[in-house]
Order: C-alpha cells, then structure tokens, then sequence
C-alpha cells in the first residue's frame, strides 16, 4: 500500500519527451514542469497535479492500491483534451521500482503503454514512459520525468 507516498509534496519536473513516437527519432523536447501530490486513503490513495508553464497545459494523475490484486490503477487526465482515461496503467512496486502496463491510443492506434517509476531518495524520483508496437517485444521511451523536491 503506501508505495507513491515519496511522491508527496511538492516538485520541480524536468521533462523530456521523444518530438516523434515510434519513428526511430532521437530529437527530444526539454521543458519544465512543477507537480503537487498529495496521499489519500492512509496512503492507498495518491493525487498530483502537473503544470507545464512553457506548454500552458497541465495534468493530473489519480492512483488507486487494490489491496485484493496488490496493485495500483493509474488514471490520466489532461487539460488539453478534458478528459479522464479510464484505461489505467496496473502494476505494482518491488522495491524502489514500479512497473505499470496498459494500452493508450496514439495517432489512432492502440500501442501497449509502461510507466517505470524509480524512487532515487526522499528528495528525487523518475518517471519514465515507454510504447510498444509490437505487443511488448520492444519498448520506446518516449518521456520521462526527473522529479526534484522543492521546499513548501
């Protein structure tokens, strides 16, 4: 149960994501992001919200622990579209490293999804996404997240 409380607090977020996804591209867009989270249901819960100044869109991420299966849902919504995906990313944390896996929808196709998150100290954390067109064969890291602990 209380895998994400590291994640409480408040962030600074450097962000890379892949300018094209699943096209062999190496350019990469670096930009900033600062996160809230906080923990809910004595930690079976977790909420965060994510800006992203320099883009003018922001995110949030709910996170639900099923004590039955031993594992986390994660939802997504962004202000871009409005809406909430109600497909969540499922897994679960063996150590300081979770591993999620879903299906998300890209340029109108359905590609297998894996989050990666990485507990690195109480001050420092990564997220990491990656996609795969091939049934989970081979995966493509399309963005990450270095998570950085600011004061208040």
């Amino acid at each position: 149960m209380n895998d994400f409380d590291f994640l409480a607090g408040h962030w600074n977020v450097v962000n890379r994501r892949l300018v094209k996804v699943l096209a062999g591209s190496d350019e990469w867009d670096e930009f900033p992001g600062r996160s809230v989270a906080t923990r809910h249901f004595d930690g079976a819960a977790s909420f965060d919200e994510i800006t992203f100044p320099t883009k003018g869109s922001s995110g949030l991420t709910v996170r639900v622990y099923n004590p039955a299966s031993r594992q986390w849902s994660i939802y997504w919504a962004s202000s871009t579209t409005g809406m909430l995906d109600t497909s969540p990313m499922v897994g679960e944390f063996e150590g300081n490293r979770g591993e999620f896996y879903g299906e998300e929808t890209y340029e109108g196709r359905r590609v297998r999804c894996r989050f990666i998150w990485t507990v690195l100290g109480p001050d420092a954390a990564r997220w990491e996404q990656a996609f795969s067109a091939d049934d989970g064969l081979t995966w493509e890291t399309n963005w990450t997240m270095d998570f950085t602990r600011r004061a208040g």
